[in-house]
């Protein structure tokens, strides 16, 4: 799995070609996606919320590596990302912009689909989705998710966003690691006003599969909350998540970021 790194040496990217995809969340603005083979490997790429009249305005790939380097210290398994800093041409025109960049989760042999398609073939009669992974024994990670949606305020947890990984060799049947945390935090922030009047507590609408639209509500559903993560999150762990993004996010933006997550952790921590 790729390492969780940061590359801020301008690196020029500008023979990818980008594709169109909306964010389900009903937010507004582009996210564009590419791909790449190096050295056998496939490599996805993603960019923060981009407008063609002034470039790149969102910062939802420095979320990913944040959520990345959270769930290392938590003890979650998920996919790894490299922020890159990049030269990128869209259309004829240039951009330079830190943008994500992860490798395929899949193992030799597996397809994948949405767990919203495989839920509509596989489940019974009146079963929700949270049952009906608890049937599958899925119950350990859909409740961790839920938990780290919490902290994070993931709006953006759709069902395409959970991914079901098949090996009809083997007979396998498992779910992705968890991936794809860019519309959480502070994403809808733009300038540093509204960055410092953000409600960190808010609960805001969010677009989940597994449960309702509150992340926090959500939390109900977990029976055994001390089995949801592995390790513990402290103050210490804080230099970790947020190093080396000084001078790409603000000073402001790290903390309110931080804030954030430890706030709603001591909530999870106190149910």
């Amino acid at each position: 799995m790729m390492e969780t790194k940061i590359i801020k040496e301008k690196t020029d990217l500008t023979y990818l070609n980008w594709s169109h995809a909306r964010s389900s969340s009903g937010t507004a603005g582009t996210f564009l996606k590419s791909e790449s083979i190096i050295e056998g490997r496939k490599i996805y790429y993603k960019l923060s919320n981009f407008d063609y009249l002034h470039g790149v305005v969102g910062h939802e790939c420095v979320n990913e590596i944040i959520v990345d380097r959270l769930l290392t210290v938590l003890g979650v398994p998920h996919l790894s990302y490299k922020l890159i800093n990049a030269v990128i041409e869209i259309d004829g025109k240039s951009y330079n912009t830190y943008l994500a960049a992860s490798e395929d989760f899949k193992q030799p042999g597996e397809s994948k689909t949405a767990l919203d398609n495989y839920f509509r073939v596989n489940a019974k009669e009146g079963e929700t989705p949270y049952e009906f992974c608890v049937r599958n024994r899925w119950r350990k990670y859909v409740d961790t998710m839920i938990v780290v949606d919490f902290l994070i305020l993931n709006r953006d947890r759709h069902g395409a966003n959970i991914e079901v990984l098949r090996n009809p060799r083997k007979k396998t049947v498992r779910l992705a690691p968890l991936f794809d945390h860019g519309l959480s935090l502070l994403y809808s922030c733009i300038n540093e006003k509204e960055i410092k009047a953000y409600d960190i507590m808010e609960d805001k609408r969010c677009q989940n599969f597994i449960g309702g639209y509150s992340c926090y509500e959500n939390l109900s559903l977990v029976k055994d909350k001390s089995k949801s993560l592995i390790s513990k999150l402290t103050p210490s762990d804080k230099a970790y998540i947020f190093e080396d993004l000084e001078g790409i996010i603000s000073d402001e933006h790290i903390d309110k970021i931080w804030n954030m997550i430890y706030e709603r952790y001591k909530i999870y921590e106190s149910l």
